[in-house]
């Protein structure tokens, strides 16, 4: 049965204007029959206005009288004429201007070294370049290595300020995921430092130099 365009609204206009079963009508807008008898008792969408289905396209006159003159008849829905208009539209892939193409190695080369965490696809995305390249910037098998410089696509004009900090973010937080995972945890704050580096000595150490400085004094008494 192809998928009618307000199923609700369409199932008000039905119960309010035609003679169909609650069944017929269930079927017809892909609904429950209790759910078609709670809208003819008023309790459910009491605030949604009725839509003809014929008005719009997706019910011919003959089959609505054919279903009206059998209860076991079962409406067929039409192709609706805004049907084209809720086709999911495909991304087109990112335009970048040919003045600008050239400045994808250094885009690339900057996330390989200051964002490793965000992956090849997502580069892709972003600057519009194919995986192939990112593979030959990070091997330096890229035909103009010698002259790759890492730059931020921002400064090359390649995204925006708001679009880098968004693949950045998710990036981070999928790796931070990841690390949770697997058990590894980011440490809080720095590491301690050796007691011979901060010039901290214990008072064990304080006590045995006092032994040694007595027992000095003791032998130079003695002489």
């Amino acid at each position: 049965m192809t998928d009618i365009l307000m199923p609700k609204a369409t199932a008000v206009w039905l119960v309010d204007n035609t003679s169909l079963t609650f069944d017929q009508i269930a079927d017809f807008c892909g609904l429950h029959p209790l759910e078609v008898r709670g809208i003819a008792d008023g309790e459910v969408a009491r605030d949604i206005r009725g839509a003809d289905p014929i008005a719009n396209g997706q019910l011919s006159r003959e089959e609505l009288d054919a279903a009206q003159a059998s209860d076991a008849y079962r409406m067929v829905a039409q192709k609706s004429r805004h049907a084209e208009l809720l086709k999911p539209v495909k991304k087109a892939p990112r335009y970048t201007p040919v003045s600008r193409r050239q400045d994808r190695p250094d885009a690339i080369a900057w996330f390989l070294r200051n964002h490793p965490e965000v992956t090849d696809a997502q580069i892709s995305r972003l600057l519009g370049t194919t995986k192939a390249t990112i593979d030959q910037v990070r091997n330096r098998a890229h035909w103009n290595s010698a002259n790759i410089k890492p730059v931020d696509p921002v400064t090359l004009g390649l995204a925006t300020q708001m679009e880098l900090d968004s693949v950045v973010r998710k990036a981070a937080d999928k790796r931070a995921k990841d690390d949770a995972k697997r058990g590894i945890v980011e440490p809080d704050g720095p590491t301690l430092e050796p007691a011979s580096e901060t010039g901290v000595v214990s008072h064990d150490d304080d006590h045995v130099d006092s032994q040694v400085d007595h027992h000095d004094d003791e032998d130079g008494d003695e002489d």
